[in-house]
């Protein structure tokens, strides 16, 4: 099953000993209810499945645990190669290339990639391994409170590097503290002055980077999936995203409108991967900070993030009165009305609904872009 809050709240305890629900979105992740009905997060791990307890339910959230349970298994991961590094002279750099060619043949393709992103922008490190210090850590990290996701995931990629160098005795302890972050959920969507005015600018901003914004106000996709778009993933007017690339880990079908398919059309022809980045055919595009900053200039904004538009893109199709299941379905979410029981049995794909209302909001933006009216 796919595990919910609500699921683990109705699950029975059994007549005797345990029980464990394994959940579908995170393959070795699940519940275990005790005879006497106490309810636990537990995780597998390793080539052997080893079973760790992570906590109880309701004291963690299952969010929570999802997290915690994809970091042990990434750790784990990272805990059963070698590094020939000799531990008294390794510098960060050096051990932080290893870790990430190491990250590269263990993890998922798009976590090695967020590892890389965040060690090589936010630490800038330049000393033995064994001798980086506390302050070393925490001062970037410190400096990143204006955004506290990437602050989050820059803490959680750092930590990671030295629990690997840890384990292979490059360190003999960690230097990186246990810190705790409070986010605070956005809820930034654009207005139709501030999205006709990001979407002009898009229209002549050029390639890459022009097109992808453009994609994302179109289909309220993230940004990850519209760059690693392929060419080979669109079959007869529906984009096909796997299952490997979506945040979920769920195969998304998704149809394109007539203007999204022009944008696509327009393309230049550089092979399947649409976006690549500019040193490799191969690895999809990931300029983003510096793209956004030259692209804001001129728009007279620029607090704004790109996943506001797909939160955008979410507010518009409630304005134009689309169900709330085809938004989310629209959207790859398996969370709200399409979860738990209506979920598992509800195998509908709505493909017709979903392209209806795809096609009804590229309407709405090409009369509002002609007439200055509001969706």
């Amino acid at each position: 099953m796919s595990l919910t809050d609500l699921q683990i709240k109705k699950l029975k305890a059994p007549d005797r000993g345990q029980k464990t629900y394994f959940d579908d979105r995170l393959k070795g992740f699940g519940v275990r209810v005790s005879q006497g009905g106490s309810k636990s997060f537990v995780v597998l791990y390793g080539p052997k499945r080893k079973r760790k307890t992570i906590g109880r339910y309701p004291e963690m959230t299952l969010a929570e645990a999802r997290t915690i349970a994809k970091q042990t298994q990434a750790d784990i991961a990272l805990d059963d190669g070698a590094t020939e590094l000799p531990a008294s002279s390794t510098s960060f750099t050096e051990a932080r290339d290893a870790f990430l060619r190491d990250s590269d043949e263990r993890t998922r393709e798009r976590t090695a990639q967020e590892y890389r992103r965040l060690l090589l922008r936010h630490f800038k490190i330049d000393k033995p391994i064994s001798e980086v210090t506390r302050l070393d850590i925490v001062k970037p990290i410190d400096m990143l409170k204006r955004t506290p996701s990437e602050q989050k995931h820059a803490f959680v990629a750092v930590r990671t590097m030295f629990n690997w160098c840890r384990k292979r005795g490059l360190i003999e302890t960690s230097p990186v503290p246990p810190l705790t972050f409070r986010s605070q959920s956005r809820s930034r969507i654009l207005s139709d002055d501030e999205l006709r005015a990001v979407w002009r600018r898009a229209e002549t901003f050029g390639y890459p980077y022009g097109p992808i914004v453009q994609l994302l106000i179109l289909t309220g996709q993230r940004r990850g999936e519209i760059a690693a778009l392929r060419r080979s993933w669109i079959r007869n007017d529906v984009i096909h995203f796997p299952g490997s690339l979506t945040k979920n880990d769920r195969d998304h079908a998704l149809p394109l409108g007539s203007i999204a398919r022009s944008i696509i059309e327009g393309l230049p022809d550089v092979g399947d991967l649409l976006f690549p980045s500019r040193l490799s055919d191969e690895k999809p595009f990931n300029g983003w900070s510096k793209c956004k900053r030259v692209f804001d200039q001129e728009l007279g904004f620029g607090d704004y993030t790109l996943h506001d538009l797909r939160r955008t893109f979410s507010s518009n199709h409630a304005k134009m009165g689309t169900p709330i299941h085809i938004t989310e379905r629209l959207l790859n979410h398996v969370s709200g009305t399409m979860s738990g029981v209506a979920g598992v049995y509800n195998r509908y794909s709505y493909e017709a609904e979903m392209a209806n209302a795809i096609n009804r909001l590229e309407e709405a933006l090409i009369n509002q872009l002609a007439s200055r009216k509001n969706f």
